[in-house]
């Protein structure tokens, strides 16, 4: 089984790929893992034009069918995000916007194989889990609307830096050990 793990952060080396580089060194004893990162692909804003509602594709030609390829390769997603103003990075937002011709929310529309399974891992520097559980909403939100079954998800308050996640390691692995 394949395992994909995104950095759903534009920083290669902060706490959020700590992070992902915790959880796919787990996951590798049990699958074939793969981790990315959001800033590895190139693409544009949603234009928000509809023409994917009438023909299940994008007129944009960019690197959201080369992130979906893995999206298609992988039985398990796990999304990790950090908090940005109480929601997902810009950068995986406009993913999620593109992604449009996969959602099941117009006919006709693309998918994607049946029976994955997506995680959600989320990380914020203040202490309210409540801002965390927006972050999960958002990403379950997503995996509804791409038929990938939401399994489970993480919280982490209080993580600011690399530093920070070393003490939670634990808590990552607990996760982990669920997937």
């Amino acid at each position: 089984m394949n395992a994909l793990i995104i950095n759903c952060s534009p920083v290669r080396n902060g706490a959020t790929a700590e992070i992902v580089r915790i959880i796919t060194e787990e996951l590798s004893g049990r699958y074939n893992a793969k981790a990315v990162c959001i800033d590895d692909y190139s693409f544009s804003f949603c234009k928000g034009c509809r023409s994917c509602h009438k023909t299940a594709m994008c007129v944009q030609k960019d690197d959201v069918e080369t992130l979906m390829d893995e999206f298609e390769k992988a039985d398990i997603i796990v999304c990790v995000a950090p908090s940005y103003w109480a929601d997902v990075p810009a950068q995986f937002k406009a993913f999620i916007d593109r992604c449009t011709p996969w959602s099941n929310t117009h006919q006709p529309h693309r998918s994607l194989s049946r029976g994955k399974k997506g995680y959600a891992a989320v990380l914020r520097t203040g202490p309210n889990m409540k801002e965390c559980e927006r972050l999960i909403g958002t990403i379950e939100h997503f995996y509804g609307h791409l038929e990938i079954e939401a399994c489970g998800h993480m919280g982490l308050c209080s993580v600011e830096c690399r530093d920070d996640v070393e003490p939670r390691i634990s808590e990552i692995k607990a996760f982990c050990n669920d997937i």
